[in-house]
């Protein structure tokens, strides 16, 4: 009975166009040339027969799931495949078992996880032992930075291999595979380079994506002349605006190299990922934060101004909020970008920092220390001292003896 259901239902999907023309081969797969290419270490690994444990880290629609599936093929192991999001424990359980029965039979397992990065640290224990007597391979795949995500235990056991987005050339050829699929199984499609380039554009490496895109545009496109007509105008009404691209691990980079392009003195490269966290929908405090760091850490004393500023557009953002606080941030950013850079004030305190911190601990000479209480100078506290605007030229010791010459400021 269940069978019969099954196959009701999957007779009435309506399977995406994604879904129907993902690759069954390497031959087949684009993108990604690095980790496929012939002398590669995973073609390496997979022509030598044995198989290994790993996590496939990359952006969404760059092929995780059809590299999984295909490494599978290739092996000829048998292949289960979870969502971490729809999972837990009684599933890993159930794929053990399975993986068990699939070795009586002499065929290896390949347990793929989807997100693997949503599993909890006690799901993700739950395969250790598993990974670990050779019961089944763990196949992965995540859009977050596994260094975050996984435990350092399953890390330990597995190879992660970073995916990148597909190219441009590698999406135009994805989109000419929808765009013919759908005119030889429906009606002949005309479309331009113009639409292509903008598919491309807009999928920013994205394959799933695109193809999202190619099946929308065609089904909403006008029939004329017996062909299904594509044109620009339409495209960009349906598509209209796409949110950049942003994981947590985007976060960080983004952040940093917002961070470097202000200390690099470069306003252009700086604005633009100010602008890239904006439409990410960064959290503008968390901007103007980074934007005080710099002002501190990198300008410093060159131009103390660039400081102040920096604190002024953190609050003009509080103040102000979204969208008009985007006005602020970019004139703080122009001009702690464009300010003199000098990094003195971290490298003092931090080198007073590590001296203390390796022992060089030492306290205030006698002449230094408080005075204003009645015994004090019974036991020699402020003895000595001399007042510095009576004396300016007059020289005494500030540093602790043990680091009279050290000096902080070079």
């Amino acid at each position: 009975m269940n069978n019969l259901f099954t196959e009701i239902e999957n007779k009435n999907k309506q399977i995406p166009l994604a879904e129907i023309l993902r690759p069954k081969t390497f031959d087949e797969y684009l993108g990604q040339y690095k980790v496929i290419e012939k002398n590669s270490p995973l073609h390496n690994l997979l022509n030598s027969g044995r198989l290994f444990s790993l996590i496939l880290w990359g952006p969404s629609g760059c092929g995780e799931t059809t590299l999984a599936r295909i490494i599978s093929n290739t092996v000829n192991a048998q292949f289960i495949e979870i969502s971490a999001v729809t999972s837990g424990v009684k599933d890993i359980k159930d794929a053990v078992e399975k993986a068990k029965e699939a070795l009586r039979n002499n065929q290896k397992t390949i347990l793929f996880i989807d997100e693997i990065h949503r599993y909890s640290k006690t799901q993700q224990d739950a395969l250790l032992p598993h990974i670990e007597n050779g019961t089944l391979f763990l196949i992965g795949s995540t859009t977050e930075n596994p260094s975050f995500q996984v435990i350092p235990a399953l890390l330990s056991r597995v190879q992660v291999i970073r995916l990148e987005n597909l190219d441009d050339n590698s999406i135009k050829k994805v989109i000419e595979r929808g765009f013919n699929y759908l005119a030889e199984n429906n009606q002949p499609v005309e479309y331009s380079e113009e639409i292509s380039e903008f598919i491309t554009n807009l999928s920013r490496g994205d394959a799933r994506f695109a193809l999202n895109l190619v099946e929308n545009a065609y089904f909403s496109s006008s029939y004329q002349d017996g062909k299904r007509i594509i044109n620009i105008s339409d495209l960009e009404r349906l598509a209209q605006s796409r949110k950049t691209r942003y994981s947590q691990q985007e976060h960080y980079d983004c952040a940093s190299a917002f961070q470097k392009s202000l200390r690099g003195s470069d306003a252009n490269a700086a604005i633009y990922y100010l602008a890239k966290m904006i439409a990410s929908g960064e959290d503008p405090r968390f901007i103007a934060r980074r934007l005080i760091v710099c002002a501190a850490e990198d300008v410093g004393n060159a131009n103390p101004m660039a400081l102040s500023l920096a604190v002024s557009a953190y609050h003009a953002v509080e103040i102000l909020g979204f969208p008009e606080a985007r006005i602020p941030l970019a004139e703080a950013v122009i001009y702690v970008a464009n300010s003199k850079k000098s990094n003195q004030t971290i490298c003092a305190i931090d080198e007073a920092l590590s001296d203390i911190e390796n022992g060089k601990d030492y306290p205030p000479p006698m002449h230094l220390r408080d005075a204003h209480y009645k015994d004090a100078a019974k036991y020699g506290f402020g003895v000595g001292y001399v007042y510095s605007h009576n004396a300016p030229d007059e020289y005494q010791q500030f540093m602790p003896d043990e680091l009279k010459d050290r000096k902080y400021l070079k």
